[in-house]
């Protein structure tokens, strides 16, 4: 069986599998080595991540994956007091239950790799032109999410990460590296434009192959067809099939 690498996270995870997505860049980029699970999940925070892991990562699983990326953040950073605050989560126990989502992981396998990933920046004007384009003029005034606010969920998901010895993607920096970032990488002042999906593409390929799981080092599931001798097909597969 092909070893499986799962991503875990909120509505970017979710639609990472929409053309041009990330996920979906990284399902061809490993097509003959690995599965890429997709488990994302639209307005997600890690609160209720938590109610998950066991459902997605077994504890008596007897091929756990090889690694996982862990998305989350987006969602915990939505303001108190604003229009998507059932979502909030203070920034301490966002910490905290990302440390628990580490821990389940590492009890689940010692061995997988583990990539945490901040959520992305945040365009405050952005989001509030994707409300007006929804709502009209009844459309909130204030943002639900700030950049500012995001960035500290940023700063303790690295944090973290360095404090549990796992991986890291710091999207929230990566992204404001780049000039106009706000329209060229968020398509409604949060989620994803083809060029923000390539970012976090490129990232985790990154990030996978500094570590040990670079796709063009990594065996194929089956021969490749130059290895299958057309007068004899069966020798090619016997060590793997039969």
């Amino acid at each position: 069986m092909r070893p499986a690498i799962v991503l875990f996270g909120d509505s970017i995870t979710q639609q990472s599998f929409q053309p041009g997505g990330w996920g979906a860049a990284l399902a061809d980029a490993y097509s003959r080595q690995a599965d890429i699970v997709l488990r994302g999940y639209g307005g997600y925070n890690t609160r209720w991540a938590l109610f998950l892991l066991h459902h997605i990562f077994p504890l008596d699983s007897s091929k756990p994956p090889v690694a996982a990326t862990i998305f989350f953040g987006a969602n915990d950073a939505a303001l108190s007091g604003r229009t998507s605050e059932h979502q909030h989560v203070p920034v301490d126990e966002y910490k905290e239950n990302l440390k628990k989502i580490v821990h389940h992981l590492k009890k689940s396998s010692p061995t997988m790799l583990i990539v945490l990933i901040t959520p992305p920046p945040v365009d405050e004007e952005g989001r509030n032109e994707y409300a007006r384009s929804l709502h009209g003029k009844s459309a909130r005034e204030l943002p639900e999410r700030t950049n500012e606010v995001t960035g500290t969920y940023a700063q303790q998901c690295v944090q973290l990460a360095n404090e549990l010895g796992v991986r890291t993607i710091d999207v929230w920096s990566k992204m404001q590296e780049t000039e106009g970032w706000q329209k060229k990488f968020l398509s409604d002042g949060l989620h994803l434009t083809p060029e923000g999906n390539a970012v976090v593409y490129q990232e985790v390929v990154r990030v996978f192959s500094e570590a040990w799981l670079h796709a063009e080092e990594m065996p194929y599931d089956f021969p490749h067809h130059s290895e299958i001798d057309g007068s004899n097909p069966k020798k090619a597969f016997e060590q793997r099939c039969l």
